[in-house]
């Protein structure tokens, strides 16, 4: 059984990672930890376990980072609604949050099952740079991270060259890379496009289990903001993309060792990351010492689509 913490900032796409990892036999999720990016952290606790209890799943779920490492909250536009789902008035957890700290929560389980457990951050990268920086040397016992972060090799949605997760704190996702754990980067690229739901997809899933209705329900806004600003009737779920790749190991289809670098300096190169390329050579860095990442080049679309279908109408 593979350990799985899951780091999220709990808006409709990350409801629609827990809800597979949720629903994977060969998946424990040791614990869910928020941190602030598409809403509070109060708001993303709630989120994550009403989201877990539409799966049946009592993991406990840690209040992490109000803020980012170093700088203050660059404002972006939400796109999931105000509650970050859909703002349907669905948010109404039987559960609570522990009572302890996501950072030491994190330390304590990677003291207690060295080379076991699998970070997946969702969000912003401040819970497991705090955690880092609290304690390398535990930390440097994670067997693998998983990340949705980054353009890829793609254009940003925060800024032209940069994606959400990153801009919201830069210096924790260059934290993060420089840890030397094993990491895979699910940049936005992999995320946008075919891959997703479409309204009638969507609307089947309405009609099956609770979880299917709870994420047909939060992902209204998400729906009707792509019809607006794309013509298109359908939903992006770019962190259920990423979690995806860390499950179903056949879903994956080509990556690309890189060392990559993140831009950190206030200007308008912030959150960009830089991704230099195993086996190109580049006239201002001849040579490539290390590699910190694999990143995703290529998904199988439509085995998403199918598999995610399946798990929710079951």
């Amino acid at each position: 059984m593979r350990k799985f913490i899951i780091d999220t900032d709990t808006a409709s796409d990350d409801a629609a990672a827990l809800m597979i990892a949720a629903f994977s036999p060969d998946i424990e999720i040791s614990g869910v930890t928020v941190v602030a990016g598409n809403v509070d952290v109060k708001q993303a606790a709630d989120n994550a376990l009403m989201t877990l209890e539409s799966c049946g799943c009592k993991a406990p779920v840690y209040i992490g980072a109000k803020r980012p490492l170093i700088k203050p909250r660059k404002e972006t536009i939400s796109v999931h609604g105000f509650d970050g789902m859909g703002d349907q008035g669905i948010i109404c957890p039987k559960r609570k949050p522990e009572n302890g700290r996501a950072v030491d929560f994190i330390l304590e389980q990677v003291a207690k099952y060295p080379d076991e457990i699998e970070l997946v951050v969702l969000g912003p990268a401040t819970n497991i740079a705090l955690a880092i920086l609290t304690d390398r040397e535990v930390m440097s016992h994670v067997k693998h991270i998983w990340t949705m972060g980054t353009p890829g090799f793609g254009p940003g949605n925060a800024t032209p060259v940069a994606e959400f997760n990153v801009f919201i704190d830069a210096d924790a996702y260059k934290v993060m890379l420089d840890l030397g754990a094993p990491t895979t980067i699910i940049g936005f690229d992999m995320c946008v496009g075919e891959i997703g739901l479409d309204e009638a997809e969507l609307l089947a899933l309405s009609k099956g289990n609770e979880a299917g209705k709870f994420l047909e329900n939060a992902t209204k806004v998400i729906l009707q903001f792509n019809y607006d600003t794309r013509g298109v009737h359908m939903v992006d779920l770019p962190d259920a993309v990423a979690l995806a790749a860390a499950v179903w190991g056949d879903y994956v289809t080509s990556t690309v060792k890189c060392h990559c670098f993140v831009c950190t300096e206030d200007n308008e190169t912030y959150g960009q990351v830089i991704f230099y390329q195993e086996g190109r050579t580049y006239e201002s860095m001849p040579k490539i010492e290390s590699y910190n990442a694999e990143v995703v080049t290529s998904v199988s679309e439509r085995m998403f689509t199918k598999r995610f279908m399946s798990m929710l109408l079951k």
